[in-house]
């Protein structure tokens, strides 16, 4: 059996959505694909740790979440586990539908927990159920909510020329809390108030105060960057801000930032002096669609 899982970009949310703000996550039109036929050549550790008793982790597929060696940034080690854990259910009987995808969110979420020593399980929703979601962690199963972006809201997706470690830079968000609570508060505290301010805009279908929510996140990861130490926004997405400001845009890192991924969003597609400070920082425009399908059983090879 073969099963195929999108990759992810976080929109909005990072690091608050470790605190209960919300996050907004969209499957991204990129794919792991797994197959039981044969077995895994490498085997992951969140699919290690999701495992059943004399379960055989399949072969996968992950080249297209890859560009020149290194990984985009698109969630794909949960890619690789929704893939993976949805493969071996079909293989052993189970229907394609709706509600074999949340029973294997919970496993899927327990197993990249266990191997990562925590996190929010954002990217792991992406890839099981695809399409935009609002995040928002609780004391018991999270609560996942289907949005649509606002059809005048314009979203690209850059990679960046740097490689970003999300574990460094949380340990790092998490030192700051230690060495200096009032300051780790004080970013999380309006990341957070911004993160409700994005779900918010995007439950009422409106573009324009999201993006303004984005451009608060954007003041609040560069704020909390300074305080940790650390580039959540890379020096290039800073130096090209008002050039998205300036066309009523907002530029902002994906997810925990430092690298990887950066986004643009506006009313417009990015100006030409946009493009050409992005490009000229070696950023390249990736050719990806947001809210694509969640997992499911495919023919690819």
């Amino acid at each position: 059996m073969k099963a195929r899982a999108p990759g992810k970009v976080v929109l909005s949310g990072a690091y608050s959505v470790l605190h209960g703000a919300p996050a907004v996550v969209s499957a991204v039109s990129r794919y792991v694909v797994a197959d039981t036929s044969r077995p895994a050549e490498f085997l992951s550790e969140e699919v290690q740790a999701a495992l059943d008793a004399g379960q055989v982790a399949p072969w996968f597929d992950a080249s297209d979440l890859r560009e020149a060696g290194r990984k985009l940034g698109l969630g794909s080690s949960a890619a690789i586990l929704a893939a993976s854990l949805y493969a071996l259910s079909l293989a052993a009987g189970a229907v394609d539908d709706p509600s074999l995808r949340k029973q294997l969110f919970a496993r899927g979420l327990s197993a990249h927990r266990a191997a990562q020593g925590g996190g929010s399980g954002v990217d792991v929703a992406a890839s099981t159920f695809g399409g935009t979601l609002v995040y928002r962690l609780t004391d018991t199963t999270p609560e996942v909510t289907p949005v649509a972006l606002p059809a005048d809201l314009c979203i690209e997706v850059w990679t960046c020329p740097t490689s970003a470690s999300t574990r460094e830079l949380l340990a790092a968000v998490a030192r700051l809390g230690e060495r200096a609570p009032n300051e780790h508060q004080k970013w999380l505290g309006a990341q957070g108030s911004a993160a409700e301010a994005a779900a918010k805009s995007l439950l009422d279908q409106d573009a324009g105060r999201f993006i303004q929510a984005l451009a608060a996140q954007f003041g609040a990861l560069s704020g909390l960057g300074r305080a940790a130490g650390v580039p959540i926004v890379t020096p290039e997405l800073s130096q090209a801000f008002p050039l998205a400001a300036a066309q009523g845009g907002v530029l902002l890192p994906a997810g925990a930032g430092g690298g990887d991924i950066a986004l643009f969003v506006g009313d417009a597609p990015s100006s030409p002096a946009l493009r050409a400070s992005l490009e000229m920082a070696s950023h390249r425009l990736l050719a990806v669609e947001l809210g694509a399908p969640g997992v499911r059983q495919t023919c690819e090879t």
